[in-house]
């Protein structure tokens, strides 16, 4: 695959529909999120929860099964998979039920052996899961892009819990070590913010999320700014990149 330029991604491909539409463009990955269900089974869904005649329900508490029965429609992380395989990289997102640790290394070990290791990369929030991920790439000898994601969402949060949270972002040293990630994942205003700066300084992949203006994606898609823009607007997406002879 190739890692030349800076590549775009289209963001939250959720259904089988989305994932078509991405596929009919020249985007180089697909985004798409993962939830895990109560016995295991990873299926592509933003939330956590999804609507039901009692109310929101949370995929941890039904059995893949009976979600499916719920979703019929539903995408699966196999399905999401083998869609891409062989056509687009993955930009696997796991998300808070599907990062546990011994989750997370089961998702990228079959990742690996679907795309193969240059055909995806795996962002998420937890630090332990990050982490856990490269010992299990660096144990089987295999080199996983494995990125820390940072932009979380603080609402709900005491104010003194959100400085923590965000300068623990804008100053991102620590945890970077500590996780072992190699890939930067930030919302662009933190990548404004410094984020890039230190991805450069420490010769880091960048992956800036979400780019949606016209303005932002001349800003992001110029050589050395960036390694991966995700976008909601991949057309626009290639079409600047296009219009900026930036193309990879």
């Amino acid at each position: 695959m190739r890692r030349e330029g800076v590549l775009v991604s289209a963001h939250r491909c959720l259904t089988h529909d989305d994932l078509r539409r991405a596929l009919a463009l020249e985007v180089d990955f697909v985004e798409f999120d993962v939830q895990r269900c109560r016995d295991g089974l990873l299926v592509v869904h933003h939330d956590p929860v999804f609507a039901a005649d009692c109310g929101d329900v949370a995929f941890r508490e039904l059995t893949g099964a009976e979600v499916l029965e719920r979703l019929p429609g539903l995408l699966t992380y196999e399905g999401a998979l083998a869609a891409l395989a062989g056509r687009r990289g993955a930009h696997i997102d796991l998300k808070a039920s599907a990062a546990g640790t011994e989750c997370a290394v089961g998702a990228v070990a079959r990742a690996v052996e679907v795309l193969g290791p240059d055909g995806f990369v795996v962002t998420t929030g937890s630090d332990r899961a990050v982490k856990a991920i490269r010992d299990w790439g660096d144990q089987h000898g295999v080199r996983v892009l494995a990125g820390l994601s940072l932009g979380r969402n603080t609402r709900g949060f005491s104010l003194r819990e959100q400085v923590r949270i965000r300068r623990s972002e804008l100053l991102p040293g620590r945890r970077v070590r500590l996780s072992r990630a190699s890939v930067i994942v930030a919302h662009h205003s933190l990548a404004l913010l410094g984020v890039a700066r230190f991805a450069r300084r420490h010769h880091l992949p960048l992956l800036v999320w979400t780019v949606d203006t016209e303005r932002s994606l001349r800003h992001w898609l110029r050589p050395g700014r960036a390694w991966m823009v995700t976008t909601n607007d991949p057309g626009l997406a290639l079409r600047t990149r296009a219009a900026e002879r930036i193309r990879p």
